[in-house]
């Protein structure tokens, strides 16, 4: 099934051919190559009013596809233990489809965060953990919404929807400006929620490639792979900046 695309979402938006998605991975490459030198000779910008606005933005959107996953999963007795893609049309095999896609469509506007921060001129803040999340994501989903939009893939979307609820909250407050610094102390704890998100996720994929399940290996065998490779890269991040920062 994996080999083949899902006839329902084949010819949805940005996904009926590679070619937009590789277009917009493309241009996000070269906006993080060539954007700092473009900004070199040109004053920061504050941003703070289209960042409040795109945060709060990202904020209602996370809450609406966290809301979508439970609730479909729920009203349809998805299991978390083993969840076969129903490639039906019905009412409910739809509704996961269709907030399968948006949360691929998420992941487009999330490049945003990298734009605003060249525009900024964060630079420091362009990691390669930065940019490998944002672009590896996307193309992951794209994958996922055009060949298994649902079964297990639900719980990746559900848990990531969630912690983005908390995480552009926190950007939300930290686009206000210094003066709200004293509300911001549970950065460290946004960075725990996210491990705790891969630890889980990694268990949930590597579980069906020991038991018998029928939704693709391969996918599930590339998730475990690569949040491996996430949760390596935020270990580090973590280590660099709560524990040897403060020493």
């Amino acid at each position: 099934v994996f080999c083949f695309p899902d006839p329902r979402t084949d010819p949805w938006p940005l996904v009926y051919s590679p070619l937009p998605v590789t277009l917009v991975f493309t241009s996000y490459l070269l906006v993080v190559a060539l954007g700092p030198s473009c900004m070199r000779q040109r004053q920061r910008m504050e941003l703070r009013a289209p960042l409040l606005a795109y945060n709060l933005a990202m904020v209602a959107l996370s809450s609406y596809m966290f809301y979508e996953f439970l609730v479909t999963s729920v009203l349809a007795n998805y299991s978390y233990l083993c969840q076969p893609v129903d490639y039906s049309r019905s009412e409910l095999g739809m509704r996961m489809a269709r907030v399968c896609w948006w949360f691929f469509f998420s992941k487009v506007i999330e490049l945003l965060d990298t734009v605003f921060l060249i525009l900024r001129k964060k630079q420091e803040q362009v990691t390669f953990l930065h940019v490998y999340h944002h672009g590896s994501m996307l193309l992951n989903w794209w994958s996922g919404v055009k060949y298994v939009p649902g079964g297990q893939a639900f719980f990746i979307g559900m848990l990531n929807s969630f912690v983005h609820i908390f995480m552009y909250s926190y950007y939300a407050l930290a686009s206000l400006g210094p003066r709200m610094s004293r509300y911001l102390w549970w950065k460290r704890y946004l960075t725990i929620l996210q491990l705790c998100q891969f630890v889980a996720i990694a268990a949930h994929s590597s579980y069906n490639l020991f038991t018998e399940c029928p939704f693709p290996d391969g996918f599930n065998t590339a998730v475990f792979l690569y949040i491996l490779s996430l949760l390596a890269l935020f270990l580090h991040f973590y280590y660099q900046t709560y524990v040897r920062g403060k020493q």
